[in-house]
Order: C-alpha cells, then sequence, then structure tokens
C-alpha cells in the first residue's frame, strides 16, 4: 500500500488508519499490514501498533517473520509486546513506566533531551512532542548526540524536527556534513541541499524534469519541496509538478506537489483542492478542507468529513472550522 512507503511518520500516519479500517472489516487493510510486516522498511513500530490494536490471531503467526528479520535492526525493540510473545529479547532497562510529558514546557523537554540519562524510548517522545510545537533552535546544538546507541542512524523523528528548523539549521549542517558518523552526515547534506542559494535554481528544475522523463516515483517529491522555496522564479517547474500530481502513484507525495505549486504558481488549482477533499492522504484532504472553492459539493464534501467517526481528529477539527462562517469560508 503506497501510505506505508513514506518516512517512519508518514507510515505511521498511514498504519494507525488501516488499523481502524481492517478493524472495521477491511480485508484489503489487514493483508497490506501483514505484508508490509513482512517487507517494510519500518516493520517494527507497524508490529507493535497491530499487536497493539488488533486481535492476537490476526498477527500471531507473524513470529517466524519476526525472528529472521529483526537481527537486521541496530538494537532489540523496546516494548515487551509483541516481542516476548515470539520469544525476541527486548532492551535490558528498567520496567519504570516512561515520564507522561503532559504539561512539560519546550525548555524542559530540551533539557529531558539534553540528559544523557534520559532513555531512549523517551527521547523519542520528547521528539514527537517537540514536533507538534513551534520549531525550537535551542534543539540545533543537541542533534549530534541523538543518534541510536550504535551509531548507525538517528533516533526516530529527528530528522523532521530538524527539518521543520528550516534555514536556523544551516550554519550548523555545514560541520554536520563533515562528521565520520554516516547518519549525520547526511541529515547534514540534506538539510543543505533543502534550503538552496539561488544558484541551485537551475539544477533543480532541470533535476526535477529528469525524474519526470525517467518517471523516478521515488523522491521528487523532496525536489518539489526544495523548488518551492523559490516560489514564483521556479515557475519552470510547474508543469512537471503538475505532471506528478496527476500521475504519481504514490499518493504521500500528493500534498508536496500540490503545496510546491501553491507556492509557485495558484492558478487553476481550485480543481486540484477540490479533489483532495477525497484524497486517502489526511494532509491532501487538510489542504482541500482549507483551500477548495466554495460550493454546494464541496460544503457537502467537508461536512461530511467533520461527521465522519473514522476521520482523523485534525480533519474533523478543520472541517468544523471551515463550516464555521455561514459563507463556508475558514475564518481569517
Amino acid at each position: 500500500m503506497d501510505q506505508l512507503a513514506g518516512d517512519e511518520e508518514s507510515c505511521l500516519r498511514a498504519c494507525e488508519v488501516l488499523v481502524l479500517l481492517a478493524l472495521a472489516g477491511s480485508d484489503e487493510a489487514r493483508e497490506g499490514l501483514r505484508k508490509y510486516v513482512r517487507t517494510g522498511e519500518h516493520w517494527v513500530r507497524v508490529l507493535e501498533s497491530v499487536a497493539a490494536g488488533w486481535p492476537a490471531e490476526w498477527w500471531g503467526d507473524l513470529g517466524d517473520v519476526a525472528r529472521a528479520r529483526i537481527g537486521g535492526e541496530a538494537e532489540p525493540p523496546w516494548f515487551f509486546e509483541p516481542w516476548t510473545r515470539f520469544g525476541i529479547e527486548v532492551q535490558n532497562r528498567p520496567t519504570k513506566t516512561r515520564p507522561s510529558l503532559t504539561g512539560f514546557s519546550t525548555a524542559d523537554l530540551l533539557t529531558l533531551l539534553a540528559d544523557a540519562r534520559t532513555e531512549g524510548a523517551t527521547k523519542i517522545d520528547v521528539l514527537r512532542a517537540l514536533n507538534s510545537r513551534k520549531p525550537a533552535e535551542e534543539l540545533i546544538p543537541l542533534v549530534p548526540s541523538l543518534g541510536t546507541t550504535d551509531t548507525r542512524r538517528p533516533l526516530p523523528l529527528l530528522r523532521r524536527a530538524v527539518e521543520r528548523l528550516g534555514t536556523a539549521a544551516v550554519p550548523a549542517a555545514h560541520g554536520w556534513a563533515q562528521d565520520e558518523r554516516a547518519w549525520l552526515a547526511q541529515l547534514g547534506a540534506d538539510v543543505l541541499a533543502d534550503n538552496p542559494g539561488p544558484e541551485a535554481l537551475r539544477r533543480l528544475v532541470e533535476e526535477f524534469a529528469e525524474q519526470w522523463a525517467a518517471r523516478a516515483w521515488c523522491g521528487p517529491d523532496r525536489t518539489a519541496r526544495r523548488l518551492a522555496r523559490f516560489g514564483p522564479d521556479a515557475d519552470d517547474a510547474v508543469p512537471y509538478l503538475r505532471h506528478f500530481w496527476l500521475h504519481t502513484p504514490h499518493s504521500y507525495e500528493r500534498t508536496a506537489y500540490l503545496e510546491a505549486l501553491a507556492a509557485i504558481d495558484r492558478d487553476g488549482l481550485d480543481y486540484a483542492y477540490t479533489e483532495s477533499l477525497w484524497d486517502c492522504e489526511e494532509t491532501a484532504r487538510l489542504l482541500g478542507i482549507a483551500s477548495a472553492p466554495t460550493s454546494s459539493e464541496t460544503l457537502r464534501r467537508i461536512a461530511l468529513l467533520r461527521d465522519d467517526p473514522m476521520e482523523t481528529p485534525e480533519v474533523r477539527a478543520a472541517a468544523r472550522a471551515r463550516l464555521v462562517s455561514p459563507s463556508g469560508l475558514r475564518p481569517s
């Protein structure tokens, strides 16, 4: 399922929806998640999610798969289920409950993140909390310390936290890009590539055109985000953005193409925003709710999203806000 093929954060959002769809009777959702456990990159977190949400008979036969794949992971899993059921060792850690982060200020979270005594799982919780708040530049000096214990990769959700910092991370990224740790060097290189100077525009447009010519479906969304930073100056990329939005087989990438079009040239986007109200991706539906032109059709659809018990809280809240004013326009 294309929804599971993004980064870890996107994959887990899709997993949450598919777990619910399976419980509602979708065989396709159930088999899609089971297949992902067998072959997907973020299979550990997905297996933990299905074990927490499904009857044991739906996932209990995946023990052989789990035992075969767990050796390829950087470290043992943190949670007891489903691993102990499968005879797989979990992290040797105290059984105390991880602290609740409710009520923690951003400064408190950063202090917890900087403390060498804070467990890895709690640091992941902290990064998740930080990603829901205004980006904090105080995170930047902590980044090199936020790798896994074997130094092979960054902690989950760190990349997203750094991406949200935008140009603020660029000075430090020059140093990261020279680090001997491969994950930090790659993160630094990506930050620099995501925040290009004016001289990079021609190269990025050419790269995007080549990706379309090659039908390279994996990765153009990142190029699109980089192009969006140039605004109207990147208008040569508009035809390719439209092509990718219409034809990509990866639904999770459509939002990036639509956001880039909005940043570069908004002409003709009413149709795309309206279509997005039916998109399988939450982020695309949110764009549609915010920007689809007001009509009886769009208002009916937004009302359905508001009242759908299977929808995410974010989509339902956005739909309610859009429908607050009599004209159907969101309050400014």
